[in-house]
């Protein structure tokens, strides 16, 4: 599971994309608790911020069936995959021989 999730964001770093089923107002609300606790000052006034979708119960709830529908997708193309059988012939790895 480490090595997936490292994979997963090596990934996405080294090509500068973002993560697929990412849910766009729950990131962006993540994103502003972390601004504000690390001391950027808060935004008054009668502008609403990135963050404020996610505090529309719809728009969330929009994009919570979004992210079960892409994880059934991912399941479903995850049970298709088949195991390989070890290779053989001069490349396989030889188990039990010493050089």
């Amino acid at each position: 599971m480490a090595r997936k999730l490292t994979v997963l964001c090596w990934h996405l770093l080294t090509k500068g994309e973002d993560y697929l089923w990412a849910r766009p107002a729950l990131v962006a609300n993540k994103t502003r608790a972390m601004q504000l606790q690390a001391g950027h000052p808060q935004q008054k006034g009668s502008r609403r911020g990135p963050a404020y979708a996610y505090n529309i119960k719809s728009l969330r709830d929009r994009e919570m069936l979004i992210a079960a529908q892409a994880e059934q997708s991912y399941e479903r193309f995850v049970s298709q995959w088949k195991s390989r059988h070890p290779k053989s012939g001069a490349r396989a790895p030889q188990f039990g021989r010493t050089k």
